[in-house]
């Protein structure tokens, strides 16, 4: 794994990290509100997709470099994204896999939906509605994504209930939606599962490869 940089402009930078692999597309994968790109949520996915040979970016948004626990407002995390992805387009390839975690996720799917080109988008627990506020979906822009999109949420995700993802996130057109039943935002299982959050990042994993794959099919 490589540190890089990534400039955003005004002598602005925020790092990055580079796993390199020997396949296409490659992926641009963002963290969330809360944690950075170290997360170990993160790590899971970066590691479990570069395995199967993609290489992967993965880069922290300013305010995360700053060291601030509030995330800055949309039109700055999609400055510092637009940023990643040329840098992967300049230094890897022109074929990306938009995907992030959470926020990450929804400020790509921003991007796509203002018609940065990629292969296609990928929404780890996309954050439908902020914590009991269902009338606050986030979904409107989601109808103007040109792209494949995967979505993964799980059942006992607060930011995105059940039934307001069928209504929103299923209708759209080539989406795919997977729900993991029992999981919460973060991916976590309850206990008496018995079922680990390694092994549900290991099925996020080998499904969104297959998905990747299907691309090209």
């Amino acid at each position: 794994m490589h540190e890089i940089v990534i400039g955003c402009g005004d002598d602005r930078t925020v790092t990055g990290r580079l796993v390199e692999g020997d396949r296409l597309p490659a992926v641009l994968l963002a963290h969330g509100a809360g944690a950075g790109q170290d997360h170990p949520l993160v790590a899971l996915l970066r590691d479990g997709l570069a395995s199967h040979g993609y290489p992967v970016v993965t880069f922290e948004y300013s305010y995360m470099a700053k060291g601030h626990r509030r995330p800055d407002r949309p039109p700055v995390l999609m400055s510092v994204h637009r940023a990643a992805l040329d840098w992967v387009r300049t230094h890897l390839t022109e074929r990306v896999i938009l995907a992030g975690r959470s926020m990450g996720g929804r400020i790509a799917s921003m991007l796509a939906a203002e018609g940065d080109a990629a292969e296609g988008l990928i929404c780890y627990s996309y954050p439908l509605h902020p914590p009991g506020r269902y009338d606050a979906i986030r979904a409107e822009h989601l109808w103007r994504v040109q792209m494949p999109m995967l979505f993964f949420v799980g059942g006992r995700d607060g930011f995105a209930r059940k039934d307001l993802v069928d209504a929103y996130l299923r209708p759209l057109p080539g989406a795919t939606v997977e729900v993991i039943d029992g999981a919460d935002h973060a991916l976590r299982m309850l206990k008496r599962s018995g079922v680990t959050t390694e092994q549900v990042i290991e099925r996020i994993v080998d499904t969104s490869v297959d998905w990747i794959e299907s691309l090209d099919a």
